[in-house]
């Protein structure tokens, strides 16, 4: 009988340790959820001396459709939702006045060269290592406050 209760001991034991060796089956992504926005990889880039104009960017998801409709920050006398682009041969920037679409599940990402967050009146320069504070407000969704890193951008490979 001891040794039916040691091989069952045993045999439970062996299982154990074989289900530890497994990988772990990936988790499925988070669903984004109706009416709310998540933000990732928010960012600013440092200005230069006496600069009283900077960028910041950041992902943002919606759950269901939405639109950004405006930046605020303490850090400048105003902030605005910008858009670049190539009209005639030649690149132009200016404010999204309706603000930025949000297509529900869809990653929107601000980028420099293209749509960006646009500080301008700095109050002081946005320093390499530092923070900088604002709040995103919707058209559905919650305002939400960012704070972004300041840092330099990152390097791309020109040869991909």
């Amino acid at each position: 009988m001891k040794s039916l209760f040691a091989l069952a001991g045993l045999s439970a034991a062996a299982l154990t340790l074989a289900a530890c060796g497994q990988p772990a089956e990936k988790p499925a992504e988070a669903a984004a959820v109706p009416g709310t926005v998540t933000v990732a990889d928010a960012w600013c880039r440092p200005t230069p001396n006496g600069a009283k104009a900077g960028g910041c960017y950041v992902t943002l998801t919606a759950g269901s459709d939405d639109r950004l409709l405006s930046v605020s920050t303490a850090l400048a006398e105003s902030a605005q939702i910008h858009e670049m682009k190539m009209e005639n041969g030649v690149m132009s920037m200016g404010e999204l006045k309706d603000g930025l679409p949000l297509p529900a599940g869809q990653k929107v990402e601000l980028k420099p060269g293209s749509t960006h967050i646009m500080l301008m009146g700095l109050r002081d320069p946005l320093v390499d290592g530092g923070v900088a504070s604002f709040t995103l407000t919707f058209e559905k969704a919650p305002a939400i406050g960012v704070h972004a890193a300041v840092k330099q951008p990152p390097v791309v490979d020109s040869q991909e």
